[in-house]
């Protein structure tokens, strides 16, 4: 990101050359600042043309003396340029322009530090979910084979455990941050590097070790997840409750991506919903959604809660339905909220 500052100074000083042969020029020929700009330019440029008024032995020292400088000026900068073009690093300097650009465009987006098999799973869930993201990766191998199938990834080439690179990322505007390094230590390095520059980010983190799990807690990690663990479990269960396992999968799929579970949270009802019944929550201005849990004040989940339960302060209601119901019920509670 130097190279926008090296051919600033390199066109600053084909400009002060300029700037320099015409304010001589004007002082030591009297010429006006058009002859005078005209002058240079000639002189600069090498195309040989009559001088505008005869010059005086002065202005021909003058005249010598820039082009010499303008001649070595020139020579070092259209070398550069050409350096710079020709290598690649203007292209490069263009696409991570274009890329900042994008990311400052994002707000409310998701994080993900690491592009190996558990990061590149999760960008495509959220890619099917339509849940704007940005990926954080180090290796340039992971990042270019994703970009063989997928032009359109929004990524940092960096150092996740570095603040300039979660910020550059737009860790100060993002909801949630993805965890999914390899290394235990470097997840909690960047779990208390994240939670220190967002106090209110979700922080998900992968951990391979048991004894990692509470170190990540500690450090600010909301979810801690162990894929070896999980996928243990999710074929264990899809012996046990094959049917059960494979809906929720298909919620998670392609196939489902217009099935939605979402929360709702106490806090972003109306006011007339407050404290009042899960059935006065979900039948107003009914969109069909079903609640299939509630979570209490203190964190325990409700499976089936009955309709009668008091949503009180605190409290957060899971909804299933598809994307279309869900929106309905939040453009409800917006709409009557505003």
């Amino acid at each position: 990101m130097k190279k926008p500052f090296q051919l600033i100074n390199w066109f600053g000083l084909i400009f002060f050359v300029i700037v320099l042969g015409t304010s001589g020029f004007m002082i030591i020929e009297n010429y006006d600042l058009l002859d005078a700009v005209y002058m240079t330019v000639i002189t600069i440029s090498t195309i040989g043309y009559f001088e505008v008024i005869p010059l005086t032995p002065t202005g021909k020292i003058f005249n010598i003396l820039l082009i010499i400088t303008s001649f070595a000026t020139f020579t070092y900068t259209l070398a550069r340029l050409t350096q710079f073009v020709a290598s690649g690093e203007m292209a490069l300097y263009l696409k991570n322009r274009k890329l900042m650009k994008a990311i400052d465009k994002l707000e409310n987006h998701v994080i993900i530090c690491g592009l190996g098999r558990n990061g590149q799973q999760a960008a495509h869930t959220l890619k099917v979910h339509k849940v704007d993201f940005v990926v954080v990766e180090s290796n340039d191998k992971n990042i270019n084979d994703w970009l063989q199938s997928d032009q359109s990834l929004v990524y940092v080439n960096g150092d996740a455990t570095d603040d300039e690179t979660l910020i550059k990322a737009g860790i100060l505007k993002a909801k949630a941050l993805i965890i999914a390094l390899p290394a235990d230590a470097d997840n909690v390095f960047i779990v208390l590097s994240a939670r220190s520059l967002n106090q209110h980010i979700q922080i998900i983190s992968r951990a391979s070790n048991q004894g990692s799990i509470m170190k990540l807690k500690k450090a600010g990690a909301n979810n801690i997840i162990m894929p070896d663990k999980i996928g243990g479990t999710h074929m264990a269960t899809l012996v046990s409750k094959p049917d059960v396992v494979e809906f929720i999968d298909f919620l998670s799929s392609e196939e489902g991506e217009g099935i939605n579970m979402e929360s709702l949270d106490y806090e972003k009802l109306p006011a007339h919903l407050k404290d009042k019944t899960l059935k006065e929550v979900i039948d107003w201005r009914k969109t069909g959604v079903n609640c299939i849990g509630v979570k209490n004040k203190n964190q325990i989940f409700m499976i089936n809660p009955p309709l009668e339960t008091i949503i009180s302060k605190g409290m957060k209601i899971i909804v299933l339905g598809t994307k279309t119901q869900i929106h309905s019920m939040k453009h409800n509670f917006t709409e009557s909220l505003s």
